[in-house]
């Protein structure tokens, strides 16, 4: 299997020295490289490549605003000599990421992910924090979601329904128990089976029968309630 690759990076020798690792593996292709955000998205849009190796600072720019701009056909694996920042953010969002410089040993185990066949395994994720990123698809696009943008989320069959604070509301292919499971519960609190509250959105909370209750959030026009199951939690919240 051959997989045409691009490598992002503003600093020249750091793409020399990239290519010439990947030059032992025949399976990848350099068909490109970019130093800026312009000629990574005019490569990515007439090159359709399979993989992107991507820098994460760039000269004035920044690496993460290229997934905003181009629709991601490709596997994403980050080149950084950032070590923390790398881990946060890439943990869950690409293929892999590499530390400059890049150790060929470990290179070598990032391209043999990347080339054997997919496979559906449970892999058990960090805890999200309030500031993080999540690089997820929205339909036909994908983008990063910011956590702390997120005002509530409900079940939609097997998938979810996420509600921003632009007015948007985007279906995520992930279950409620996942966003349940990951996101910081400083935060987020679950008020029914099939519905997530950002704390930091709710403007009220009404009482409402049978020892239930309703919450409001900014900027929504209908209440969401608050099962008994789950009562106790928004009690405990706000005690």
């Amino acid at each position: 299997m051959m997989l045409n690759a691009i490598i992002i990076d503003d600093e020249r020798l750091a793409r020399r020295e990239l290519r010439s690792l990947l030059a032992d593996f025949a399976e990848i292709s350099i068909i490109g490289e970019a130093e800026n955000l312009t000629e990574a998205i005019n490569l990515i849009q007439t090159n359709k490549p399979d993989v992107v190796f991507l820098d994460i600072q760039l000269q004035n720019e920044n690496g993460f605003d290229l997934m905003e701009k181009v629709e991601k056909d490709f596997k994403l694996i980050f080149v950084t000599a950032f070590d923390a920042f790398a881990i946060r953010a890439f943990e869950i969002n690409a293929l892999d990421y590499l530390l400059k410089p890049v150790n060929p040993e470990r290179l070598a185990k990032t391209l043999e992910r990347l080339l054997e066949p997919e496979e559906k395994t449970e892999i058990s994720l960090r805890k999200l924090e309030y500031e993080d990123r999540l690089f997820l698809d929205f339909g036909e696009r994908s983008r990063f979601l910011k956590i702390s943008t997120i005002k509530c989320i409900c079940a939609d069959g097997d998938y979810t329904q996420v509600f921003t604070d632009d007015g948007k509301k985007h279906l995520v292919t992930k279950s409620l128990k996942e966003w349940e499971d990951r996101l910081p519960e400083k935060y987020f609190v679950r008020i029914h089976r099939s519905t997530i509250v950002n704390l930091e959105f709710i403007e009220k909370v009404e009482t409402w029968f049978s020892r239930s209750y309703q919450i409001h959030l900014r900027e929504m026009k209908e209440p969401l309630t608050v099962s008994r199951r789950y009562a106790s939690q928004i009690k405990l919240k706000f005690s």
